[in-house]
């Protein structure tokens, strides 16, 4: 990295899926409060982000030689490019299962792998991996979405222990539903499931800025398991609390899915 000095306080971000939605809330926060942040996204919104493929490890490789080149060290990098899922396990294509977890799951697998070395380098960083409340709870017609938050959940727990004598730490986000165009991702064939989904992001009562507000706030604070609204805190411990309630709850909505006409 170059030998640029920097003000103590002053933090050096970069953002996979940072030109909306969350990711761009995090950005402009992070800016707002004197932090270089280098926003990695499919759609570049203007000439000063960086074009990633999350699914191209080349893309991935690029990304971390470009944060070295320009700055002294990598404090904070947030995997936050994904898209939505919804879909009864028979209804939807096999493709779309796939499609799933090589973007949410596998591509925030390539994001770690590529800056874990500087990380490992400097003995310092931090890793936030955007998940799901559905990493958490599981609810009827969402397994192709669920397995892949679950499986960031499960890759963030275990790497927090694997690279903590580094001075590593790896946080996992688990938000319910909050508004942002998450739902333009929404593709396949269950449109049934698909509608459900789009209704629950497109009311949901918070936006992406609460979210990233929380998120950054809980970050600076190194805790690993971010529940960043009240619902995503509620619904886990509901889960954890009364497992009876829980698993009646979940049966009774997938009942009700199985009415609905894909």
């Amino acid at each position: 990295m170059t030998e640029e000095q920097s003000t103590p306080d002053k933090q050096y971000v970069v953002i996979s899926g940072g030109s909306r939605g969350l990711g761009a809330a995090l950005a402009q926060l992070h800016r707002e409060r004197g932090d270089e942040v280098c926003i990695a996204d499919l759609r570049p919104t203007d000439d000063s982000q960086l074009t990633l493929n999350v699914s191209s490890e080349a893309d991935w490789a690029r990304v971390a030689g470009w944060a070295k080149e320009h700055w002294p060290r990598v404090d904070r990098l947030y995997n936050c490019a994904g898209i939505a899922g919804g879909g009864r396990i028979d209804v939807s294509g096999f493709d779309e299962f796939e499609r799933t977890i090589d973007i949410n799951l596998l591509g925030t697998v390539r994001g770690i792998r590529a800056f874990v070395p500087s990380f490992k380098q400097q003995r310092s960083g931090q890793i936030v991996n955007i998940a799901s409340l559905a990493g958490l709870v599981h609810p009827a017609g969402m397994s192709a979405y669920s397995a892949s938050k679950a499986g960031v959940v499960a890759i963030s727990e275990s790497l927090n222990f694997e690279l903590g004598g580094y001075g590593i730490t790896v946080s996992v986000v688990c938000p319910s539903f909050f508004r942002s165009d998450l739902a333009e991702s929404l593709t396949g064939q269950d449109g049934a499931a698909q509608a459900i989904a789009k209704k629950l992001i497109d009311q949901a009562p918070q936006t992406a800025d609460d979210v990233a507000a929380e998120v950054i706030a809980q970050a600076d604070a190194g805790e690993t398991l971010i529940l960043p609204d009240q619902t995503s805190k509620d619904t886990f411990a509901f889960k954890r609390d009364d497992r009876a309630g829980y698993e009646a709850l979940m049966g009774a909505d997938g009942a009700g899915l199985l009415t609905r006409q894909a």
